[in-house]
């Protein structure tokens, strides 16, 4: 019988090992869910939070956890990342305050690349919605923040389609079982500050200018988006590329991914021989084709934090400031230990991080969400821009949706000293939606 905790603090929170600050503060960095977090404050309120254990139907474990203040609430909003986890989304006292349900979970491989396949995360998700229609939950809305707005439409899309239409396999060809998958399908959609998906997403900001993977420091002069010859000015000044070096930087970005792509397939192909040869010689296969059939390379990518958009605010321009979700230091970000897609396997790129391959992205699925969906966006984000939240919005298939604008960085915070959050506001035009959306 799984057990209640109830409490006024952040004792519960806490004992379940999340690190909260108490002030609320412009971050300088706001990438993996950085200030992305609840305002204590409002959280000091009689509430019941409930662990779940859940297992995938593809026999792996995660976790979520079910807020509620009455434990009569007939809907249930979710808050899920691909791969990060906040037990305390800032959205959760609004939820609450809109007198549903919150539920948010975590992925079964939290902080890492390595092995994201986002066909494979779509059991994550069909493991939690499900057991929220077990509990008897009669109205349920998927939240999306930034990625997880690309996951929770990925996993509407299949949930939407028939058994027989679902993906069968990873761009890598991993088997995924969707059809014989409990996958139901959420009532509603909220799209927080989306991304086009992080394949797209990383199109936009790889570096075009690496000429040799091996090599981080290798550099075509041409193409260097931090050269003063190109246009580069260090921040907080805004650079200045000119209209032709844009375009073909633009064009290069797409054909180092091409390149990366090569470089996936080649070394997924030959584990394949070594295995598909492992398998014919059975016990007198030599113990060097033994490793070759179980090697899985760990790929480090360098310099993917390069979008011009971020350095030069006359490219798509917005209320945002000089920078990246990763601050205003472009050298720290792109020769840093941690960024986007630092180190992946071949599986991991090609079913998340390329922004050819990777299905888990707003125009390859955008078209069949035809449930109510609310979408809010910021209009200082480092991560989406005015041309990609209009193309997402654009996207959507459904007769039924509404699009609010706000200011605020990614995640919400102030873009000025003195200026109300735009996690607050975004909060109110949530509760608003959920009165008129969910069920009461």
């Amino acid at each position: 019988m799984h057990q209640y905790y109830r409490t006024i603090n952040l004792l519960t929170v806490n004992l379940i090992g999340i690190a909260l600050n108490q002030d609320i503060k412009k971050p300088a960095v706001t990438a993996g869910l950085r200030g992305a977090g609840w305002n204590p404050q409002r959280m000091d309120r009689p509430y019941t939070l409930r662990p779940h254990a859940l297992r995938t139907a593809d026999g792996q474990r995660t976790l979520g956890f079910l807020y509620t203040q009455t434990g009569r609430e007939k809907s249930v909003i979710c808050l899920m990342h691909p791969r990060e986890f906040s037990g305390t989304p800032y959205l959760v006292p609004d939820v609450l305050d809109a007198g549903c349900a919150a539920w948010v979970q975590a992925p079964r491989s939290i902080g890492s690349d390595l092995r994201l396949e986002h066909e494979v995360a779509l059991l994550d998700v069909a493991a939690g919605v499900a057991q929220l229609r077990k509990l008897g939950f009669e109205h349920v809305t998927l939240l999306g923040t930034s990625g997880g707005a690309g996951l929770y439409g990925f996993y509407t899309q299949q949930a939407l389609r028939s058994p027989e239409r679902r993906l069968t396999d990873t761009p890598a060809g991993r088997p995924v079982k969707l059809a014989e998958a409990d996958m139901p399908a959420p009532d509603a959609l909220v799209l927080v500050s989306p991304h086009p998906g992080q394949g797209k997403l990383l199109m936009n900001g790889i570096d075009p200018s690496v000429t040799d993977e091996a090599d981080p420091f290798s550099v075509d002069a041409a193409l260097d988006p931090f050269s003063e010859d190109n246009g580069f000015a260090r921040p907080p000044a805004s650079s200045r590329y000119a209209t032709s070096f844009v375009q073909a930087y633009r064009a290069a970005q797409r054909q180092r991914v091409e390149r990366i792509d090569g470089m996936a397939k080649a070394l997924l192909r030959e584990r394949a021989a070594a295995r598909k040869e492992l398998k014919a010689l059975g016990a007198s296969a030599p113990s060097v084709l033994r490793r070759k059939a179980a090697y899985t390379p760990i790929l480090t990518l360098w310099r993917t934090d390069a979008d011009l958009r971020c350095w030069d605010l006359s490219i798509d321009p917005s209320d945002r400031a000089v920078g990246s979700l990763w601050g205003a230091d472009p050298f720290a970000s792109n020769m840093g230990s941690v960024a986007f897609a630092r180190l992946i396997t071949p599986e991991s790129w090609l079913s998340t991080w390329s922004g050819i391959t990777s299905r888990a992205s707003f125009d390859q699925f955008g078209a069949e969400l035809t449930v109510p969906t609310l979408m809010l966006d910021y209009t200082g984000d480092q991560a989406a821009f005015p041309s990609d939240m209009d193309a997402i919005y654009a996207s959507l298939g459904s007769s039924d949706k509404q699009r609010i604008k706000v200011r605020g960085n990614h995640h919400g915070m102030a873009l000025a000293d003195g200026e109300e959050p735009g996690q607050v506001v975004v909060g109110r035009h949530l509760q608003e939606w959920l009165k008129h959306n969910a069920r009461h």
